[in-house]
């Protein structure tokens, strides 16, 4: 597994993340005992970054990393905990709570269910409209200098957001949604990144599954499934993005590969401050995953690959109405 370096002032961490938020429930039943399986090859894979969230399953999905990482060399993963957004006890969001005060409760709530001393990269999950983003940055700072956090992180903020956090504290990466059929980060967020020395971890690379080459038009999300008010995969839309998906496999046979082996290389060919985040919740869709990391695309494969999914080609906002206010960028 190769490694790449998050920012300037981040931590070296494998080329590819496991995001582990699908294995509690965001689109629909999972398997405890193949989850920690997945996480386990993951890790013997080389996979050393671990992406999850407080508010994932309610503190289920921390509860699970625990169970998977016990007994593990805690210098051997690096951990990345996303905070602040409420829950009900349904499957309700009730916004963001980013006040220094939530903060250090969130923390001391994850270090206790995570089992251990410290988070690797600590972020918001969103930003609180009603809370300055230096006062939030500032809790995680306080955090930092008392050893509970290594590094801060940031998650689907604007680039004007990224240039006040990182005033207050060096910002090793930022995590936002980036794949082939979301792109709205290269026009002013990519830009800034770099100017300011800032990695990206991007999440939904395979745009929850609707680019993996797995998804079909016949296919109905199950119960609890979050993909079943996915503006991308509602009717009219989603036979529309799985042309695309079509034109990609093409591309992909061509070349011995599939299509989410294609769709995560590419993220990955971006730039070599970016860190793909890969959602895998078997055993069998992460030993998919891995060979994308081996595969080098060449300015004509890439040219390929944008002229089957050419920027702005897809149907539909990646998130339902009610969510898209509080994203950093559009689609």
């Amino acid at each position: 597994m190769q490694t790449r370096t998050l920012g300037s002032t981040g931590p070296a961490v494998s080329a590819l993340g496991l995001g582990a938020m699908g294995m509690s429930g965001a689109y629909g039943a999972t398997d405890r005992a193949e989850s920690t399986a997945t996480v386990h090859a993951a890790l013997e894979a080389g996979v050393t970054l671990i992406d999850t969230g407080d508010f994932y399953g309610m503190g289920h999905n921390e509860s699970l990393l625990a169970e998977a990482l016990r007994g593990r060399d805690r210098d051997s993963y690096q951990l990345s905990v996303k905070f602040g957004m409420l829950r009900g006890p349904g499957p309700e969001f009730g916004g963001m709570d980013g006040r220094p005060e939530a903060v250090k409760n969130f923390l001391a709530y994850s270090l206790t269910r995570l089992g251990t001393d410290h988070i690797d990269i600590y972020r918001p999950a969103r930003l609180d409209p009603a809370v300055p983003i230096e006062e939030t940055v500032g809790a995680v700072k306080d955090m930092i200098d008392a050893g509970h956090v290594r590094h801060l992180g940031l998650s689907e903020v604007d680039a004007a957001t990224i240039r006040r956090a990182h005033a207050v504290h060096p910002v090793a990466d930022l995590q936002i949604e980036y794949s082939l059929i979301s792109r709205a980060v290269e026009a002013d967020i990519l830009p800034t990144l770099r100017e300011l020395g800032i990695g990206l971890t991007a999440y939904g690379v395979l745009s929850r599954g609707l680019i993996s080459g797995h998804w079909s038009a016949g296919h109905t999300a199950g119960p609890g499934d979050s993909r079943a008010t996915g503006p991308r995969f509602s009717r009219g839309n989603v036979e529309h993005n799985l042309a695309l998906v079509e034109a990609l496999r093409r591309v992909a046979a061509a070349k011995g590969r599939t299509v989410a082996q294609l769709a995560i290389a590419w993220v990955a060919a971006q730039g070599e401050d970016i860190v793909p985040l890969v959602g895998a919740r078997t055993r069998e869709r992460l030993a998919e995953a891995l060979p994308a990391t081996e595969l080098t695309l060449s300015a004509d494969d890439l040219a390929e690959i944008e002229k089957a999914v050419p920027p702005g080609a897809a149907h539909g906002d990646r998130y339902p109405a009610a969510f898209m206010s509080g994203l950093g960028t559009g689609n």
